[in-house]
């Protein structure tokens, strides 16, 4: 019996994106883009990136822009993905002052995505943190949130069972 050969859905913050040209990051970055045209991923956008990609130089905003729609679906920051930011300040995970990457990791929880990847190893891919996130998520009534960087993105294009 195999498992589902269906595209992972993966929620990327803005690091994501602008990894592309940061030469530490940018083989693993491009790829994540590269499998979204290929359709093994799907690239779920919140407001909040396109929010903080809007200032970024034209090389940044271009990387979005190139990919064909069907490669993303927008998350809407709801009510509910608001809530899931505030329980995480109040749980202590998160100070205030990083809302915006509290938000990031409750509408990537609330829209259900397979994981959510970063290159933000302080607020959002740090072993604490993850482990934090998840308490909050299972208190909240939410499941488990995998949480990876773009280089331990895989996808196992073994056929053999």
């Amino acid at each position: 019996m195999g498992f589902s050969k269906r595209p992972m859905r993966v929620y990327i913050d803005t690091s994501v994106v602008g990894g592309c040209l940061d030469e530490e990051f940018a083989t693993d970055s491009k790829r994540i883009f590269e499998w979204a045209v290929s359709k093994r991923l799907i690239l779920l956008l919140s407001d909040i990136v396109i929010a903080e990609i809007e200032p970024a130089p034209s090389q940044v905003k271009k990387i979005l822009d190139d990919l064909p729609p069907e490669c993303t679906r927008r998350v809407e920051i709801t009510n509910d993905v608001i809530a899931l930011r505030d329980a995480y300040i109040r749980a202590g995970v998160i100070g205030a002052r990083w809302a915006d990457d509290a938000a990031h990791v409750a509408a990537a929880t609330a829209a259900r995505a397979d994981a959510i990847v970063s290159w933000n190893f302080k607020h959002i891919v740090n072993l604490d943190r993850i482990k934090a996130y998840n308490q909050v998520n299972l208190a909240e009534g939410y499941g488990f949130l995998t949480i990876l960087s773009p280089r331990e993105v895989g996808h196992d294009d073994n056929t053999e069972e």
